[in-house]
């Protein structure tokens, strides 16, 4: 279950928040508690970074990664090669190997489960490393 701020035509028109992590949140709760309804519990809740949401959005999301525990569903994450790593960094998406592996390693550190990847072999190594260090 992933958030986007509008449409694929429309989400980066201009996005906005008031408070981007508890409108983000709220809106998961929302369509987690409809799926309930149905009789879906098996969700893995995706923040959507880069849907809708500038790079300081993205930023604030990854800082405060952990309050989307309270949903009580895994957790991915998808920043690899993202606007925000390679715009952040003035480089292009391909180049972007290093930024994305250092939010990878944050976002696991907050708790991620799961890691949307262009780069599977790198990825494996952050969570070997984050594992190793997290116990």
């Amino acid at each position: 279950l992933m958030h986007m701020q509008g449409n694929p035509e429309t989400m980066q028109g201009a996005p906005h928040y008031e408070n981007v992590v508890t409108e983000v949140f709220d809106a998961l709760n929302r369509k987690l508690a409809e799926l309930r309804q149905l009789g879906i519990s098996d969700v893995i809740i995706d923040p959507g970074f880069g849907f809708g949401k500038t790079i300081a959005h993205n930023f604030r999301l990854l800082q405060q990664l952990d309050f989307f525990h309270e949903l009580g569903c895994p957790l991915m994450i998808g920043l690899s090669r993202k606007g925000t790593v390679y715009k952040t960094l003035g480089v292009t998406a391909e180049e972007a190997l290093n930024g994305t592996t250092v939010l990878h390693t944050l976002g696991l550190a907050r708790g991620a489960h799961i890691l949307r990847v262009h780069d599977v072999k790198e990825a494996m190594e952050a969570i070997k490393l984050v594992m190793e260090v997290e116990g």
